[in-house]
């Protein structure tokens, strides 16, 4: 068992690193296309310039992708000689970068007005006090630099009377700010450490924005599958000990109708019926009213979930239960006058189950599939949302760092399809 586990744990790894290496160089933001979504088409290679710079897709790609799995605080220590470190901004949650100079003061530089550094000290609410930085420059190469933490919480490099022009996002469109840094390194611990770096097409920190995304799909996902097995397996033994029966034959055509069914044709109808005709339920599972997500809020997309895997688990469990009944020791134990309940619960229910635990295990990828349709469908804020989007717009840390999570889930639930085989039938041993 030991061996199994560590053997799985190798496959894990393996295949984390196969699947994010595989999305990060197939959408390598540095195109170009990622910018014109961003900035508009009507933006100027000036413009374009400036905000590849900003979000370091100067880089090369293997430095990008090291830094978004490792991290590159440690090498922006190193630049900046000093430490640094993330703190909690009290309004909007965010972590963000300050350098550390101890004693409790926090730093981040600006530059100012007439062309000189600010430092920014922040406060202990999240807010900062700029102060002039005075004499921070040192000579490199012939000229006056300094590398620190700009407002945005970069790593920056400034270069004394050399500053390059950067275009922010302001309420009123893209302001020009003369003297900006010439180099930028957007800070991330790396996804080892927890963290994912900022959204492209957010401009928020990704691992501030999954677990929450993750928790909702979980919430739905567990409801629909608390719902879902249940009822399918009980209806799969029904239909299976009733083999060629009424209800046996109405089981299963019920069954095929749901699973030939694709979710968002299901989706579309519930809707129809339930919030159009009889406006019983809401037709989009968006919390506007800020209660959280409620009973009524989830009802559609669980049924549209229940709809598809229903009909599927119960044709497998019904197959595998018409086998077991079969079998020659069933046969022989209601020959020997055992009761029939005592025969199918106690012997017949417990092997047919094998099966059907495999197919729900392996089948729990393609329910996270049916998940994205669902949660795009009733506009539902989950984690399968989260990656249409990102994966339209071709933010690759947010798709990057969504599809780890969804692999790890994919992985995990196999091995504890695995496991659970040694409870169902104690002969299945793993060496």
């Amino acid at each position: 068992m030991v061996r199994f586990l560590f053997q799985s744990v190798i496959s894990v790894v393996v295949t984390v690193f196969l699947v994010s290496i595989l999305l990060f160089f197939m959408l390598d933001p540095s195109d170009g296309e990622i910018l014109v979504k961003i900035l508009g088409i009507e933006s100027t290679p000036a413009q374009r310039e400036s905000l590849a710079r900003q979000l370091g897709l100067e880089i090369p790609v293997l430095q990008r992708y090291a830094d978004w799995m490792i991290g590159n605080d440690f090498r922006a220590r190193r630049l900046i000689g000093q430490d640094i470190t993330q703190l909690n901004n009290p309004s909007s949650g965010d972590l963000e970068w300050w350098i550390d100079q101890g004693e409790g003061r926090y730093v981040q530089y600006q530059l100012g007005e007439g062309g000189e550094l600010s430092v920014l000290v922040r406060n202990e609410d999240g807010t900062y006090t700029a102060e002039p930085a005075g004499d921070v420059w040192w000579e490199e190469d012939g000229k006056e630099v300094f590398w620190g933490i700009d407002d945005e919480g970069r790593a920056a490099k400034w270069i004394k009377g050399e500053g390059a022009i950067a275009y922010v996002s302001t309420q009123t469109g893209w302001q020009e700010i003369p003297g900006a840094p010439v180099q930028y390194i957007p800070l991330v611990k790396g996804v080892l450490r927890g963290d994912g770096g900022v959204s492209l097409r957010t401009n928020r920190p990704i691992s501030n924005t999954i677990p929450t995304r993750a928790a909702n799909t979980f919430i739905l996902a567990g409801a629909a599958f608390i719902f879902v097995m249940p009822l399918a397996l009980l209806f799969g033994i029904i239909a299976g000990i009733n083999e060629g029966k009424l209800i046996d034959r109405t089981i299963s055509i019920f069954g095929l109708i749901g699973t030939s069914t694709p979710e968002f044709v299901t989706g579309l109808i519930l809707i129809f019926i339930f919030a159009i005709q009889l406006r019983w339920l809401p037709a989009l599972a968006i919390d506007t009213a800020g209660g959280g997500l409620t009973v009524r809020l989830l009802t559609l997309p669980v049924l549209t979930l229940t709809a598809v895997e229903l009909g599927y688990v119960i044709r497998m469990t019904r197959a595998s239960m018409v086998d077991v009944m079969k079998a020659p020791y069933i046969r022989t134990a209601i020959i020997k006058g055992m009761p029939f309940r005592r025969v199918v619960f106690r012997h017949a229910v417990r092997n047919a189950l094998m099966a059907p635990i495999t197919i729900i295990m392996l089948h729990i990828n393609y329910f996270i599939g049916g998940i994205v349709v669902v949660e795009i469908l009733f506009g539902y804020p989950g984690l399968g949302d989260y990656i249409y989007k990102s994966a339209i717009f071709g933010d690759v840390y947010g798709l990057g760092a969504s599809a780890i999570v969804t692999v790890l889930v994919a992985i995990s639930t196999r091995l504890i399809g695995d496991l659970v085989y040694t409870f169902i039938n104690p002969r299945i041993r793993y060496s």
